[in-house]
């Protein structure tokens, strides 16, 4: 059963999203939260597998609640609630620990499916999101912080696959152009993960654009 916590100011669109997750056996709203803060506290306290979260929240907002559920230790991948397909909130919210954004003009199918890639890890965006992200970061790459030095640390097989993460592929697309199977290319993720001491593929995306690398790949 995946454990689900809501995040909006807007009590409404909290019991729509619950009606459309509850209608999903595997699928369980275990809490509900009106601001960042309040998500932080509800998901990390009720061990939540994925928290749909709002951007834009009076009082904490969405990206400061996922730096303080981040702060907590809690494993729970962070959905980004959105208006729109791109704005002014998505890097920084990347950059805080979010593994994903959910328009809120999803379909219902389009709601549960995210819920679920969210909870196996992985990358999860509107193609919308990917496309401006990416020619976003092209543009005005931010400055790198130590990424090349990170980077350094894997195999030329791992970067292989980061330059696949990078790009938005699943596992088995990247294991399709590497020609290897698709639980290689798993355990390639997971040891990118344990040796960058990073959360998800989001956060892979995040370092290597912030490197320079996707760039160059």
């Amino acid at each position: 059963m995946i454990r689900i916590v809501l995040a909006d100011d807007q009590a409404l669109l909290r019991a729509g999203l619950r009606a459309v997750l509850a209608a999903e056996d595997d699928l369980a709203v275990v809490g509900e939260a009106s601001d960042g803060a309040e998500a932080a506290r509800v998901a990390a306290s009720l061990d939540a597998d994925v928290v749909l979260m709002d951007v834009q929240m009076p009082g904490t907002d969405g990206i400061e609640g996922v730096r303080r559920l981040v702060a907590t230790g809690s494993r729970a991948k962070v959905l980004m609630l959105t208006m729109f397909d791109l704005d002014e909130y998505v890097y920084g919210a990347l950059h805080a620990g979010a593994s994903g954004f959910l328009l809120k003009s999803a379909e219902p199918e389009e709601i549960v499916r995210a819920v679920r890639a969210a909870h196996d890890g992985s990358l999860l965006f509107a193609p919308s999101v990917v496309r401006r992200l990416v020619e976003s970061f092209m543009r005005t790459p931010p400055a790198a912080s130590g990424a090349p030095g990170q980077l350094a640390a894997l195999t030329e097989r791992e970067l292989e696959v980061v330059a696949g993460i990078a790009r938005g592929e699943s596992n088995a697309e990247i294991g399709a152009h590497l020609f290897l199977g698709e639980a290689t290319v798993k355990g390639h993720v997971s040891s990118i993960l344990a040796k960058l001491g990073l959360r998800d593929r989001v956060q892979v995306v995040v370092l290597a654009y912030e490197s320079g690398f996707a760039a160059r790949s």
